[in-house]
């Protein structure tokens, strides 16, 4: 048995390209999936103390304790409901946007793209600060009005990015076929440019969504402690416990919606519709 495992046998056997194909992809299954496995390891560890590898006891203590939190059902609910309504709004306020950069020219329309990019290229904390100074001026703090504003922020690029890309894949003659059959430019639109140019649209849905979900830091300031979304009351949970088997409940928790979202979705998701969403024509 040895011997058929003899690194040297192995590495005649299947000659050096293979080799280091294999090690390459070994090296990265190690990085990608050791720390999904290590915090699947720990939410399932009643007892677990570093440096060990493997846990002493294994169970469902920490879920348990964090479903026994009185405020975990109502930060759910709170998490869908901010994650939805931003989603949404956010359809309705960037399509029209998106398809304005992919069908008309005009001047400072590539700066107008990248001012989009700009809530993603510096430091999340400080814009976080500078528009709390702007809510306590209107009133939005502690309110879901503004926590929807900050998720919104954080969203525009991809909403804006990725359906003007499928707008541009949508071509004119297509359209002009529409209009010589008697179709006005909204029925169009809703007939034959926003059904081609939906699954780039899908893929910038589902980053809004999933990124809504996920955001905490805008959340927590905004909101005020007033407003519990399922990673805010993540935090306050863990900071109230040194134990690291809760951060592992709460990492699987969010993961679920995601990974659902993305399996519903799995059609409209491809390299295609992604890196296409992040050309500047």
């Amino acid at each position: 048995m040895f011997k058929m495992l003899n690194p040297r046998r192995f590495y005649h056997a299947v000659g050096r390209k293979k080799f280091l194909e294999f090690i390459l992809l070994a090296v990265f299954i190690l990085f990608f999936y050791g720390p999904l496995m290590n915090m699947l390891m720990l939410a399932f560890a009643n007892d677990y103390s570093a440096p060990n590898v493997l846990p002493h006891a294994w169970g469902f203590k920490w879920w348990g304790y964090v479903f026994s939190q009185k405020s975990l059902v109502s930060s759910i609910v709170q998490s869908f409901v901010i994650a939805i309504i931003t989603t949404a709004v956010s359809m309705v306020f960037c399509i029209p946007a998106a398809y304005s950069i992919a069908r008309f020219k005009y001047r400072g329309r590539k700066i107008f793209m990248l001012s989009f990019l700009l809530t993603n290229a510096f430091p999340k904390l400080g814009i976080y600060t500078s528009i709390a100074v702007l809510f306590y001026k209107y009133g939005l703090m502690g309110t879901y009005l503004g926590v929807i504003v900050i998720h919104m922020i954080n969203s525009m690029m991809f909403m804006v990015w990725l359906p003007s890309s499928a707008f541009r894949s949508v071509h004119r003659q297509q359209e002009e076929a529409a209009r010589d059959v008697g179709a006005g430019p909204i029925r169009t639109f809703f007939k034959v440019t926003l059904p081609m140019a939906m699954p780039g649209i899908a893929v910038a849905t589902l980053y809004t969504f999933l990124g809504s979900m996920e955001e905490a830091q805008g959340t927590m300031l905004v909101g005020l402690a007033k407003i519990q979304t399922m990673p805010v009351a993540m935090y306050g949970i863990v900071l109230d416990s040194s134990a690291v088997q809760i951060g592992a409940v709460f990492a699987i928790l969010l993961i679920i919606p995601s990974a659902v979202m993305i399996f519903l979705m799995r059609k409209y998701i491809g390299p295609e519709a992604i890196a296409g969403g992040f050309k500047m024509k």
